[in-house]
């Protein structure tokens, strides 16, 4: 049994080369009516991560899910203009039994991301 959320995030802010700490994170999962219901909030930490939006147990349905991250009030803390008040990533979970990585690479003006491990 996993000791960590089976759903993980981290942000790098690609601009300064360096983790994006106290950015709101929030996870949620779109039910069969289409309406998205919010299963964990957190705040990166230090190293950019957030381990704990969801208990390691039970294991998730699969289906559509979304990270939303509020980036504005971070870049706004950092004093830099940016482009993006908020970034979603919608994923489809299709293997409950893998953990999911959703890392954000983060600029002002522009962001990347992939599944991590």
């Amino acid at each position: 049994m996993s000791s960590t959320s089976p759903i993980t995030t981290h942000i790098l802010d690609t601009a300064l080369g360096k983790p994006a700490a106290g950015v709101s994170v929030t996870l949620s999962r779109q039910a069969p009516d289409q309406a998205w219901e919010t299963l964990g909030r957190g705040v990166t930490n230090a190293d950019g991560r957030v381990t704990d939006l969801l208990p390691p147990e039970p294991r998730l349905p699969s289906g559509i899910y979304c990270v939303h991250f509020a980036v504005a009030e971070y870049f706004e803390g950092q004093g830099q203009a940016s482009f993006y008040p908020e970034v979603e990533i919608r994923f489809h979970l299709a293997h409950p039994e893998q953990h999911y990585h959703i890392p954000l690479l983060l600029s002002p003006f522009g962001f990347t991301t992939y599944r991590g491990s």
